[in-house]
């Protein structure tokens, strides 16, 4: 094959550290707009980014050039940046260190789309705990309960 083909989808959340409900819905989708320019920024396709007061969903599409972990640190990096410099009382936000990454085929993107574009509705009802042990679960992914905190 003389091209290359590729479908590299991520849905990935990450929260606020100690999951403190520090992005307030009056700055968020600035928030979520400015990650979506670095996404670009770092050769990623922005594809969906929402989230609620202490987490982040993002669903970009990758190159298989990227190295996820980096791309990850990036983004929150350039994120805590802009908050800090952007947002009154920002110099004390952080993400948390970790994160949660999950492939997404081509067949199931507009259903995560629409996930991710209903957090808030979405966690009216279910904390995100809850939600984040159902995706890892899901996905068939171990995980230490005293790392969820």
């Amino acid at each position: 094959m003389a091209s290359t083909y590729l479908s590299l989808h991520y849905h990935i959340v990450f929260g606020t550290k100690d999951r403190i409900p520090l992005i307030a819905a009056s700055w968020r989708p600035q928030l979520h707009e400015y990650m979506g320019g670095v996404i670009k920024g770092l050769g990623g396709l922005p594809e969906k980014i929402g989230g609620v007061a202490d987490h982040v969903h993002v669903l970009v599409g990758l190159k298989s050039t990227h190295c996820l972990a980096d791309f990850v640190r990036e983004l929150k990096k350039a994120s805590t940046s802009w908050i800090h410099g952007q947002i009154e009382r920002g110099e004390k936000f952080t993400w948390q260190g970790g994160y949660a990454a999950f492939t997404v085929s081509a067949t199931s993107l507009e259903a995560i789309r629409d996930y991710i574009a209903k957090q808030e509705e979405h966690h009216r009802v279910r904390p995100f705990r809850e939600e984040f042990v159902a995706m890892l679960e899901k996905a068939g992914i171990c995980y230490d309960t005293k790392s969820l905190d």
